[in-house]
């Protein structure tokens, strides 16, 4: 039978859906018992609750069948190389709704859950990455419908299992060599790569508003960790090295400082603007994949007592840091007590100047 290129990449979408829990398939590195990633959406809807698999395939299909070709090959490069590779945005009119079992979806929603997370209830648990057409715009009439153009985000409404608290000493200033080493005050942050105990490669000066870190991404641009060249021979560095993958994105952003986890698997994150201000203790936040937080917030830094003014005063150009290790975490609900004992992690240091 003659088949359509539409049709064709109609199929070829539809084979790339999203698992949905339940099914066998799902990536359970995406969920958790809860936490701060799961926020409020701890309940995952299955298979029977909003319409039937034909059902959603038969609305699917009638939905992708009118968007125009170039437009689907766009999201078939964003679906099946999940996010790794650039794709433009799908921009598609914003205020249809359609219908699946009793329950109605927005257009884009459907598409997001079609496509990236099948638990997924309202638009309010996503944010737009600064890669998006739609990023900033209040109410278009067309929004982007790229899957891969989003992240959900994290809830902080309650301490994230497993998590650990440190003394709010992590306030005290880093190594006061890091930001002149960097020889480019034009930068907002700086960037160091460690394994263990050892910093690998210089440090990297961020101008741009948006950084990649990764280790292998398809038309990577950024700061590429698989370039670094390394001694460690622990099989354990060069399994999480590999691991790290599409890695994380890091933007600068009007309300601050946000993290978005690319890779497959979990990143934990340690920094003094993700806690309440009165407290003593820091807490490290597990993110999951696909997942977003806003890692520092400058304003709220600037009104942290620090517990060691005459060290800040003597050290003016020092910034705060944001500690990130990928795939392990530290802490008393681990074996690694520090960061320094995780395989792979980041020092993120901010120019407060």
């Amino acid at each position: 039978m003659f088949r359509t290129k539409r049709t064709g990449l109609v199929r070829r979408l539809w084979r790339s859906r999203a698992p949905v829990e339940g099914d066998g398939e799902a990536d359970t590195r995406t969920h958790g018992s809860g936490g701060c990633c799961m926020g409020k959406s701890t309940k995952v809807a299955g298979k029977t609750s909003a319409g039937t698999e034909a059902e959603l395939k038969a609305l699917t299909h009638s939905i992708l069948k009118k968007i125009k070709e170039k437009q689907l090959e766009g999201l078939l490069q964003a679906v099946e190389s999940k996010g790794g590779a650039r794709s433009p945005c799908l921009l598609l009119p914003s205020k249809v709704d359609t219908k699946l079992g009793q329950q109605s979806y927005s257009l884009p929603l459907l598409l997001y859950k079609v496509f990236r997370w099948s638990d997924l209830r309202h638009c309010s648990e996503l944010k737009r990455l600064p890669c998006c057409e739609s990023y900033g715009k209040i109410n278009p009439e067309l929004v982007c419908c790229n899957p891969h153009h989003m992240s959900r985000l994290c809830e902080l409404e309650s301490p994230p299992p497993p998590y650990s608290r440190y003394p709010m000493d992590f306030l005290k200033p880093p190594d006061s060599q890091a930001l002149q080493e960097s020889g480019d005050r034009s930068h907002w942050c700086v960037v160091a790569y460690w394994e263990e105990k050892t910093r690998v490669g210089r440090l990297y000066s961020v101008q741009e508003p948006s950084l990649d870190i990764f280790y292998d991404l398809p038309q990577g641009n950024g700061f590429c960790l698989g370039q670094l060249s390394s001694d460690n021979k622990s099989p354990l560095v060069q399994m999480v090295r590999t691991k790290i993958g599409y890695g994380i994105q890091l933007s600068r952003e009007p309300d601050g400082v946000w993290v978005y986890n690319r890779s497959c698997y979990p990143i934990f994150i340690k920094s003094a603007t993700l806690d309440n201000p009165d407290s003593r203790t820091l807490l490290v936040h597990k993110v999951f994949p696909g997942f977003s937080i806003k890692a520092f917030d400058f304003e709220k830094a600037d009104s942290l007592q620090r517990p060691n003014d005459h060290e800040f005063t003597q050290q003016p150009r020092t910034g705060f840091t944001v500690q990130i290790s990928f795939v392990k975490g530290w802490g008393q609900c681990y074996t690694r007590q520090f960061i320094s004992s995780c395989p792979c992690w980041l020092e993120v240091i901010f120019n407060n100047q």
